[in-house]
């Protein structure tokens, strides 16, 4: 007999709507599962309760989407009102927001209790999830390595089966590493498809939310929801001709793919089993009818410096609180230094130069309708490896050969996914990313679903996998 959790989202939101559970049932569930892989860094089963009841009480609208009565959590870079918030810094562990920003109000419109906070490093900014204020998030499949980052939590909680489908957030590949590490779906969109209101944090225009899922029709549902504009978005993207989760049911028609596998890092070393991911890929999705070929990686090495300054500059925004800068990482004290020594007319610059190479990208990539390359440069790190508190320009430099792709679609601005293709032999899970042309998430997912549906018709359905301890 199958229990809740081996449900997905959707299939969960359909058995509320036929009546067969209630939204407080479902928070119940899973409010009872304990987290042995470090997803939370604030539990709010209480509230979630109080939302799921009123859920009942209110009654289900007509114009409900499908995961209404559905929990979740919110990543702990969310302010959150009446909620301890720290983003994943020790400097704010005792910091309470009297507002919530805008996707927090836009989840609990859409009638999906938050059992909490979802783990997230420091500001979101490394790429693995080990905060100071709460255990590392680790990926279920083994528990000695991490979840990634910076959406660890959100990811860890999703694989573990503690949560049937979370919303994240992407700056360098802060879904789609996670999503790599946890064998799940993580769709970054474009840029301007989700509005980062109130607060537009990023100037620079890398960041987006987006959704860690087990299925692609799951991480689709989850973006109708997020999905949308605000008056006063500096950029959006168009928007879609239908539902997200309704172009996964599409046929993509015969698509023209780009692949290269070099780093678009310099001088990274990648492991065999992303090769192999990434070769196992082009060839089933040209056993699909579609045209792959090899091009040039299309984005320069000199990028990654502007990058770095950019990078840099974002994190010294992300300030203490007065009094309370000696609780900041190693990491984010040095980084917050180089963006303090980066004048204004540099930052300018930099800006300026990103768009340029965007914009180069985008033109070389502008007769193929997706892009294939690995997510990562190896499986999932053991916890602590890449973190190096004594030296955080080592810190950071192995940080970059972790992940030396994703962040060229943060710097386009291309909706980009990783899929959980491929598993090493010892069981670790090992992603392939596909990006398309800006604002054409519909095509992503269109052929996103063909390829899982090919690996379930194949008996090898991602979904179907289960971590230890499920």
């Amino acid at each position: 007999m199958p229990q809740i959790h081996d449900l997905t989202a959707l299939e969960q939101g359909d058995a509320v709507r036929r009546g067969d559970v209630s939204p407080l049932e479902l928070v119940e569930h899973y409010a009872a599962r304990a987290d042995v892989v470090g997803a939370f860094i604030t539990t709010t089963h209480d509230l979630a309760r109080e939302h799921a009841r009123r859920l009942t009480q209110q009654g289900r609208p007509t114009d409900a989407g499908p995961l209404w009565g559905v929990p979740t959590g919110i990543k702990d870079l969310h302010p959150t009102a009446g909620v301890r918030t720290t983003f994943g810094s020790a400097a704010y562990d005792d910091f309470v927001p009297d507002a919530s920003d805008d996707l927090v109000l836009t989840v609990e419109a859409a009638g999906m209790p938050s059992l909490g906070k979802t783990s997230t490093p420091e500001f979101g900014s490394p790429c693995y999830t080990e905060p100071d204020v709460a255990p590392p998030a680790v990926t279920p499949w083994d528990t000695t390595r991490t979840a990634g980052g910076s959406s660890g939590g959100a990811a860890a909680a999703v694989a573990a089966g503690l949560l049937p489908v979370a919303p994240g957030s992407d700056g360098g590949g802060s879904i789609r590493i996670p999503a790599s590490c946890c064998g799940l779906v993580g769709l970054k969109p474009s840029r301007g498809r989700i509005s980062a209101a109130p607060r537009y944090g990023d100037p620079v225009g890398l960041s987006t939310a987006g959704t860690l899922a087990r299925t692609v029709r799951d991480a689709a549902a989850l973006l109708d929801v997020l999905a949308g504009r605000r008056v006063g978005d500096p950029f959006w993207a168009p928007a879609p001709s239908g539902s997200f989760l309704s172009a996964c049911d599409r046929e993509p028609g015969r698509l023209r793919v780009a692949r290269f596998v070099a780093p678009v890092i310099a001088d990274v070393d990648v492991d065999a089993s992303s090769v192999t991911a990434w070769e196992d890929a082009s060839r089933l999705l040209g056993s699909l009818g579609h045209d792959v070929e090899d091009v040039p990686v299309p984005i320069p090495h000199d990028a990654v410096a502007d990058f770095e300054t950019c990078w840099a500059v974002l994190t010294a925004l992300s300030a203490a609180p007065p009094g309370r800068e000696d609780r900041l990482r190693p990491l984010t004290r040095w980084l917050s230094a180089r963006g303090h020594a980066v004048s204004g007319p540099d930052f300018g610059l930099a800006i300026s130069r990103l768009r340029q190479h965007a914009a180069g990208a985008l033109a070389a990539l502008a007769a193929y309708d997706v892009v294939l390359t690995p997510t990562l440069a190896r499986p999932p790190a053991l916890v602590g490896e890449l973190r190096d508190d004594a030296d955080p320009q080592r810190d950071f430099d192995a940080q970059k050969a972790f992940t030396p792709w994703t962040s060229a679609w943060n710097v386009t601005g291309m909706p980009a996914v990783s899929l959980p293709l491929h598993w090493t032999d010892d069981g670790l899970p090992v992603g392939v990313m596909l990006a398309a042309r800006p604002a054409e998430e519909e095509l992503l997912l269109s052929v996103a679903a063909q390829v899982e549906g090919a690996r379930a018709g194949a008996g090898q359905a991602w979904v179907d996998r289960r971590p230890p301890g499920w």
